[in-house]
């Protein structure tokens, strides 16, 4: 959690910063509203804008008892001293000021809703994957100035992170995982095996080993459930660039 590794985007290389709670080169001087406000709003303790990848567009579905929970568990690891590494991005994509009004167009306000007209298993696995997991900041195609698509919502993007292809994961028959049952989406996210028997690669391969396969059964058969669930749209694009950089 000391940072340093960097993500390729198509607007530079972003390193990631340290979180543990250092006081000085981490957050360990955060108090529970400063942690809640970089969650939520992509805004740091001096009032500063974070880039967007940095996922709070996401994170801000999150409830403050659970953003709360992350804190403790953050400020419970070790300390680190481990300085921030500066970002290598180019002019203008590096100034901060302008965040103001990209959060203007892109940044929603609000935690979760739950849809009445759902289940609660389907409930909480759309809270963790759009929230918690933010699945669609590398699986949803971005404008021109970053913002996603919430049309293609889920539909795949050519540029994910470090480069990677991110597949279309709506249930379209053609061009995403419309094959797919629900056991075969839940058995993914534990174990990073696909129906065909060929396994994930790239990020998605690490946030499996370290993140969802850690989850218990229930969660990840909520997380199937809502996968799902999702409007199918067929995304042609990736369908005819799915090559080697494909990371499902």
């Amino acid at each position: 959690m000391a940072g340093g590794r960097g993500i390729q985007t198509p607007f530079g290389i972003f390193y990631g910063s340290n979180i543990t709670p250092h006081p000085e080169a981490g957050i360990g001087g955060w108090s529970d509203e400063d942690f809640v406000r970089a969650m939520t709003l992509g805004e740091a303790p001096d009032g500063s804008h974070y880039f967007p990848v940095f996922p709070y567009t996401s994170f801000r579905l999150m409830t403050e008892t659970d953003l709360l929970h992350l804190k403790d568990y953050l400020f419970s690891l070790p300390a680190s001293p481990k300085v921030n590494r500066e970002h290598e991005v180019p002019f203008p994509f590096n100034l901060r000021p302008p965040l103001y009004f990209w959060k203007l167009m892109f940044l929603e306000k609000g935690s979760f809703e739950k849809d009445p007209s759902k289940s609660e298993l389907w409930n909480r696995g759309a809270y963790l994957s759009n929230a918690l997991a933010h699945c669609g900041e590398c699986h949803t195609p971005r404008n021109l100035l970053g913002g996603l698509k919430a049309s293609m919502h889920y539909a795949g993007s050519r540029e994910g992170p470090e480069g990677e292809l991110a597949p279309n994961i709506t249930p379209d028959q053609e061009t995403g995982i419309g094959a797919w049952s629900k056991q075969d989406l839940q058995w993914l996210l534990e174990t990073g095996m696909k129906p065909d028997a060929d396994n994930v690669q790239g990020l998605m391969a690490e946030a499996i080993d370290d993140g969802y396969s850690h989850l218990p059964p229930e969660d990840l058969k909520a997380m199937a459930e809502y996968l799902a669930s999702l409007p199918p749209i067929k995304n042609r694009v990736i369908s005819e660039n799915q090559d080697s950089e494909q990371d499902w």
